[in-house]
């Protein structure tokens, strides 16, 4: 086990390609939140499970690390998505999460395989990335989101054009 501490939770700034200049995040990997949707599991899991690594399928959300998972959405919706409000906290879209080979191990036997990587980048590649989920980052920060709050998307964009980048 290893004790973190950051000494100044001013200093990182998300990727200020996609973010605000105020914007802060601490010890996330890049981006305040990640959201993703239980559709979009539910689709790629059947890719995964019609594909050449079909024993690996079905793949628990847990792969994906998300702080937010959304339940009633269409798949791949939270693509087109760029402003939501969770609860009464609002939310900007920052970007597309681009999966790194992480997510190919099982967080509960530390097993390694293919997937979710290799049905990804045959269904989901755009600017040489896989794409599952989206980066958030709170227009309220402090602002509390509890399991069970309502989403309602705010500002959206064609999902068919793939992850916001």
């Amino acid at each position: 086990m290893r004790l973190l501490h950051l000494d100044d939770p001013a200093r990182r700034r998300p990727d200020p390609d996609f973010s605000h200049d105020d914007d802060r995040v601490s010890f996330a990997d890049g981006y305040p939140l990640l959201l993703t949707s239980g559709a979009s599991l539910d689709a790629l899991n059947a890719l995964v499970a019609e594909g050449r690594h079909a024993a690996e399928a079905p793949l628990p959300m847990t792969r994906f690390r998300p702080n937010a998972v959304v339940e009633g959405a269409p798949a791949w919706a939270e693509d087109g998505w760029r402003r939501i409000r969770i609860g009464a906290a609002e939310f900007r879209v920052a970007k597309g999460c681009a999966r790194c080979v992480l997510t190919t191990v099982d967080p509960e036997t530390a097993a390694k395989g293919r997937e979710p990587m290799a049905t990804l980048a045959r269904h989901r590649r755009f600017d040489g990335k896989v794409w599952f989920g989206v980066n958030l980052i709170p227009d309220d920060p402090g602002a509390e989101i509890t399991v069970g709050d309502p989403v309602e998307v705010l500002d959206a964009v064609d999902p068919a054009c793939g992850p916001p980048r």
